[in-house]
């Protein structure tokens, strides 16, 4: 669970001024492709997962952890391709070519 929660706010720091919680975008905005953006484009997402996943095994209940990571996954399913949408529109070809090398959370999975 510490180790996501870390993942996530590490990946939020190397965005620096361009992570927002809402879906935005900012005048000057380029790719970043360093860290884990190297390999994955939302990697604070997988970091939420990944501690949400580390919280229900903490817990024991295997319910809680399929009912939670479920629910995060729906709001990801979305928010995700709404996110991409802005990203290609606002930055345009440089984050097209960024989308086709990197993988959307997981290396090799998804």
């Amino acid at each position: 669970m510490t180790g996501g929660t870390a993942f996530r706010w590490y990946s939020a720091s190397l965005l620096g001024k361009y992570f927002t919680f809402d879906v935005a975008t900012h005048g000057g905005q380029t790719v970043v492709e360093k860290g884990p953006y190297r390999y994955i484009r939302h990697p604070s997402y997988a970091g939420a997962l990944l501690s949400l996943l580390g919280f229900g095994l903490t817990l024991g209940n295997w319910a809680g952890l399929l009912a939670g990571l479920s629910c995060l996954g729906v709001a990801y399913s979305y928010r995700i391709p709404v996110e991409e949408r802005a990203l290609a529109s606002a930055l345009g070809e440089p984050y097209r070519q960024y989308s086709k090398r990197t993988w959307r959370l997981v290396p090799f999975l998804f």
